[in-house]
């Protein structure tokens, strides 16, 4: 690895002032190009700016420490981790991937998801704003919060999940569905989500609203494009949208559940695809302004990202076996 004085320091910051590019930059001071961009890349503030002095201190702790992690060593495997990161990639998918299918170019290294979050919220990730890279952006990671109180529902002819059979909650085959919607603030529009649990697909449908109607006509769009075989049951939570049930039930010759009251962990995969939707769409977003080609695009993306439970296949590759047999 070469190793910078602080004087190019010094003058890194000064052309970077002057808007050099990285090459007029690696020209002047006769460095690769590579090196000029590793060094802005690593020793830059959160905020993107880049100046000697941090960059300097920066280097010096990193040059006296002994213990160093695995991403604080390996540069190939951090570029790697970081650029997974940013596509949406969660550290265990990361590390599972690693594991089952290793890269020839990392040398088969491996890094376990915990070691990812440690350099996140221990390491230098600190310094690099990695958090910003996960699902929930948090800065410092956050315990589990209680379960709220349960109140009474008001669903006609609802089946508690408690009656849900094992084939079910074992995902033993496809075609058994959650469904819940992605709210959005200050709009009445809405995404309806629905996720297979086997194949661990997704649907993404606009709704104009909260109501019933609206959310049986996104399911229904869902429904209509699947084989009997794939449409055996669905999972809702107690929202007055999901007061549909019924229709849907008789309409596509399926079971319907519910959740326990405050309890939505119990339909835990949607509730963890919305969380991966909000990467791409946050709650601030006006969905008026959202195309149906983007909406599908992001579908898209998130059914071709690998998943742990599909021992690192894509939900698309897992589906495409459900619709072939």
């Amino acid at each position: 690895m070469q190793i910078l004085s602080f004087y190019e320091r010094q003058q890194i910051e000064y052309y970077r002032r002057l808007k050099l590019g990285i090459r007029d930059i690696s020209r002047r001071l006769k460095r690769d190009p590579a090196v000029i961009s590793r060094e802005i890349k690593r020793n830059s503030q959160m905020t993107g700016r880049y100046t000697a002095v941090f960059a300097q201190r920066r280097a010096d702790l990193k040059t006296h420490k002994t213990n160093k992690r695995k991403l604080e060593s390996n540069w190939q495997l951090h570029d790697f981790v970081e650029g997974k990161l940013k596509a949406g990639w969660s550290p265990e998918l990361i590390a599972g991937r690693l594991k089952e299918y290793p890269l020839p170019h990392l040398k088969k290294v491996s890094v376990s998801h915990e070691q990812i979050y440690e350099y996140i919220y221990e390491g230098e990730g600190q310094w690099e704003g990695w958090y910003r890279y996960l699902h929930r952006k948090r800065y410092k990671r956050q315990k589990q919060k209680g379960r709220k109180k349960q109140a009474k529902t008001l669903i006609k002819e609802r089946i508690p999940i408690s009656e849900r059979p094992a084939i079910i909650n074992n995902r033993l085959r496809y075609g058994d569905w959650e469904s819940d919607l992605a709210l959005f603030k200050k709009q009445s529009e809405a995404l309806s989500v629905q996720y297979e649990r086997k194949a661990m697909i997704i649907r993404l449908h606009r709704v104009a609203n909260k109501s019933a109607p609206e959310n049986e006509q996104a399911i229904m769009k869902t429904m209509d494009d699947l084989p009997q075989e794939l449409r055996q049951s669905l999972t809702f939570d107690n929202g007055r949208e999901n007061t549909c049930h019924t229709a849907l039930r008789d309409n596509f010759n399926l079971e319907t559940f519910f959740c326990q009251t405050y309890a939505a962990w119990q339909k835990g995969g949607v509730e963890n695809s919305i969380g991966l939707i909000r990467r791409y769409l946050p709650k601030t977003i006006n969905l008026a302004n959202l195309s149906d080609d983007k909406l599908y695009q992001i579908q898209e993306l998130l059914n071709n990202r690998p998943r742990k439970k599909l021992n690192y296949q894509t939900p698309n590759e897992a589906f495409s076996v459900a619709l072939n047999s």
